[in-house]
């Protein structure tokens, strides 16, 4: 009776309302980098194209503050909103935009591949826990092995240094932003969170879409507005209805877990959609990053 009972407890902690929200979030950010990557090799800007998709996004948010009649945040928590926004409305979109002009989906799956880990470092140090020896050696092991792959399947260091280096500021934002945004959406809730920090960012990124929109001619064709709509309306807000929520209801330590799958979705995706060739240097690249940021996420338990 024992032993059923505990089957019952981790079929349930499996298939947690957390886990499930987190994983719908993940299903639609893990189509991110292939329509990013598509949509500069179509002719929009990398500047245009990570500061309007928040532009879009900031509209979205103010007809559902609107229309729900939502109440100012407290004043106190403009500053934790101002984190989420410079990490995952600003950091994320451009970094990642400016990256993938230059090196493929594939290969920034691989390095984005380290954004669990980041995430749950990020969250250790935010919420004042004491992990284990254990969670920092993995978490360490997984950002060398992603540096080490960046640089050997991009031609050496000095690849390295543009598209990864950018690719790895983004983990870092993206990082920050979420373990900021899981915590927060506790308060405020899962869509009120993305919601107002994207209203919080609108003014900056609205100047800086229209300042690219002026200098760098727009030949894009229907098929590359469309990823772009996409990017606006799904990986810069649905996507995190779900996300949020899920880290919110948490625990956090575990619903971050379902983010290892993201990299390997971003690689099918980029196969079928860009034909990207999968090569045996990717596959491996991404066995030892998820394997690492696994060790480093379970470790917080």
């Amino acid at each position: 009776m024992k032993s059923k009972d505990s089957a019952t407890v981790v079929r349930t902690r499996v298939i947690s309302p957390g886990v499930l929200w987190g994983f719908v979030g993940v299903v639609a950010f893990s189509f991110t980098l292939p329509v990013t990557r598509f949509a500069v090799e179509a002719g929009i800007p990398a500047t245009f194209l990570g500061s309007a998709r928040a532009v879009v996004a900031a509209a979205l948010a103010v007809i559902a503050l609107a229309f729900t009649r939502q109440r100012l945040p407290l004043r106190r928590l403009w500053p934790r909103l101002a984190v989420v926004a410079a990490g995952v409305v600003v950091g994320f979109p451009l970094l990642t935009s400016y990256a993938l002009e230059t090196t493929e989906a594939s290969h920034g799956a691989v390095v984005i591949a380290l954004l669990p880990a980041a995430t749950a470092v990020i969250a250790v140090l935010r919420g004042r826990e004491r992990p284990g020896a254990r969670f920092w050696i993995a978490a360490g092991l997984g950002a060398v092995a992603a540096v080490a792959f960046a640089a050997v399947n991009g031609g050496g260091f000095g690849s390295f240094a543009s598209a990864d280096l950018l690719l790895l500021g983004a983990v870092v934002a993206a990082g920050v932003g979420y373990a900021e945004g899981g915590l927060l959406a506790r308060e405020l809730g899962a869509w009120q969170t993305i919601s107002w920090a994207l209203v919080l960012s609108a003014p900056v990124m609205l100047v800086v879409s229209a300042a690219s929109a002026a200098t760098e001619p727009i030949t894009a064709s229907p098929a590359a507005w469309g990823a772009f709509a996409y990017l606006g309306v799904v990986s810069m807000f649905l996507g995190f209805f779900a996300w949020y929520r899920g880290l919110a209801i948490g625990p956090m330590s575990i619903v971050s877990q379902v983010q290892l799958t993201q990299p390997v979705m971003s690689l099918v995706w980029a196969a079928l959609l860009l034909g990207e060739v999968l090569r045996w240097e990717t596959a491996v690249g991404v066995v030892a990053v998820i394997a690492c940021a696994a060790f480093a996420v379970r470790s917080r338990r």
